[in-house]
């Protein structure tokens, strides 16, 4: 079996194969330990079922009894949780202890540390109920904050960045303000590990237990069947000259690598965030800032989030009550079904936000949710939450294996993979005909509404209007979901006005209405009939 990609439009699986890096390190349940707050009932609950689904030995499963608020001070911090977990740590052998050899570096002379010189564990998942943030604490006096600017002098930090240099807690690091991560921008996944200063930390949370427990379901399905849908980044169309751009760039970066994985991206450069009546259909990918809380189309009673989507808002205060269905943006997005997300519970500050190059980039060499995360973090110690599986690898496998399975298992998901390998052609330049052609002459094009609407876009940037009406016509009787539906009715609409078919316009929009009645920009739509009225043919009296 061959499949499309490439300017010749053929190559073979073997190649699609190693797309993925040689050389993974495959994580697995014996590398997590797992901690629930034994004050909460729920958060035990929550953290049996991850040791279960994720095969975690249970004596890697820790409680310790928690504040039930999303708030622990610095003294409880350190007092129940932080100095308990690295004892149980040594004392169940899962990491060891020792001193620590430093050559020579840069003139710097050499030295001992106190780290981690082995260790069966890399990953720590925190449990629905374990606190989220720790405050100001003013009783601390550091000298070493005087010589920082304000801004970066406070103590306040998430618990879960907090835990990550866990590894190196004998060193006694300074707490006020934000630390360099020595990972950050890593490409090798053997540094990210306690035997160099490394807990890669992530928790399963959210607005309740239920929605916790299901990040772990929703990852394991995207495991299996892969992470599939439409990539959507919002962006606040700033110069580069801005002061503000890296928002942009980031979210700019990210885009580029989601077009070239294979994803349909679409990119909004208009200051304003989505607006409610934008059509986000089948999301596997949302990046954008920057509201206060979830705004437009997440406001919304569904959202089409894929099963392993993952979901992030740039937001300062974005994570500072996950635990709220509407409030901020990741207690919302986690509500609404996104299976993973980042956030920050206090000011970052916007170069100290996870940088979405590294974090997109990585993901895609098949690296973990957790590895990919804390790589893409300029600081510890500091602000960011990292929720979802760490364990999720959304891209373990190549395009062609996974292709290979869907067909053996006759797949309904199959439409996504050749979708995903004509975006892989077209982002490298593949000539539009010929993808134009393949997708005309595949079979599976006629039953799926996901091919036919790639098909009537690819007849559009044609410059044949008339062939993409047919294609968007056919897509409309293929079942597609709800917000394609009205994405397709949009568009229809629009290009029968533009070729003067006026009546078949006005039908669509009319249509429109009638399938989605609560659409939020209906005015519009009402505005659009009333223009089309003098155009529309009128019966001879």
């Amino acid at each position: 079996m061959k499949l499309l990609l490439g300017l010749n439009l053929i190559i073979p699986l073997a190649i699609l194969a190693g797309m993925v890096c040689p050389g993974l390190v495959h994580a697995d349940g014996n590398e997590v330990v797992v901690v629930y707050n034994s004050a909460l009932p729920e958060s035990k609950a929550v953290a049996d079922y991850y040791v279960h689904a994720r095969n975690v030995p249970k004596d890697q499963e820790f409680g310790f009894s928690l504040p039930t608020g999303l708030e622990i001070t610095r003294k409880d911090f350190q007092e129940k949780l932080q100095v308990p977990l690295a004892d149980k740590l040594v004392a169940k052998n899962l990491w060891r202890p020792g001193d620590i050899f430093v050559p020579e570096y840069k003139g710097r002379p050499a030295h001992m540390v106190h780290g981690v010189v082995s260790t069966r564990i890399r990953y720590l998942v925190l449990c629905y109920g374990v606190p989220e943030r720790i405050p100001q604490d003013d009783s601390l006096q550091e000298s070493f904050a005087t010589n920082l600017p304000p801004q970066f002098r406070p103590n306040t930090a998430s618990v879960d960045s907090e835990l990550v240099w866990l590894p190196a807690l004998k060193t006694n690091p300074p707490l006020d303000g934000p630390m360099n991560n020595w990972i950050y921008g890593a490409t090798n996944q053997l540094m990210l590990s306690p035997t160099n200063g490394i807990l890669l930390v992530a928790r399963l949370d959210g607005p309740s237990a239920d929605i916790a427990r299901g990040l772990v379901d929703k990852a394991m399905t995207a495991e299996r069947d892969g992470l599939w849908g439409r990539a959507y980044f919002d962006t606040r169309g700033l110069a580069p000259t801005d002061s503000y751009y890296y928002g942009d760039k980031v979210i700019l970066g990210a885009s580029e690598i989601c077009a070239h994985m294979g994803y349909e991206v679409s990119v909004d450069t208009n200051s304003a965030t989505f607006p409610a009546s934008y059509p986000l259909s089948q999301v596997a990918v949302y990046c954008g800032w920057y509201d206060w809380s979830a705004s437009g189309p997440f406001t919304r009673p569904q959202v089409e989030f894929m099963p392993g989507a993952i979901a992030y808002h740039l937001h300062s205060f974005s994570a500072a009550d996950i635990r709220s269905y509407s409030n901020n943006w990741v207690g919302p997005l986690l509500a609404k079904g996104a299976t993973c997300t980042m956030g920050c519970v206090n000011e970052p500050y916007l170069g100290y936000t996870p940088n979405l190059i590294i974090f997109f980039g990585n993901l895609a060499r098949g690296w973990t949710f957790g590895e990919a995360a804390w790589a893409a973090q300029a600081a510890l110690s500091w602000q960011t939450t990292v929720v979802g599986d760490p364990l999720y690898r959304p891209y373990g496998r190549s395009p062609g294996q996974l292709h290979e399975e869907l067909q053996k298992r006759n797949s309904p998901l199959l439409e996504w993979s050749w979708l995903q390998l004509v975006d892989m052609d077209q982002a490298r330049g593949g000539p539009l005909r010929r993808l134009a052609g393949f997708l005309e002459e595949l079979p599976a094009t006629t039953n799926s509404a996901v091919l036919s609407e790639k098909l009537a876009d690819l007849n559009e940037d044609l410059g044949k209007p008339a062939s993409a009406i047919d294609y968007y016509e056919q897509a409309l009787k293929l079942n597609p979901s709800l917000q394609q539906r009205i994405r397709l009715r949009l568009t229809l609409g629009t290009d029968l006005t533009t070729q003067n078919r006026a009546a078949e316009a006005a039908d669509d929009y009319r249509q429109l209405l009638r399938e989605a009645p609560d659409y939020p920009d209906k005015a519009k739509i009402e505005d659009l009939l009333v223009q089309l009225e003098p155009k529309l043919a009128r019966p001879p009296r």
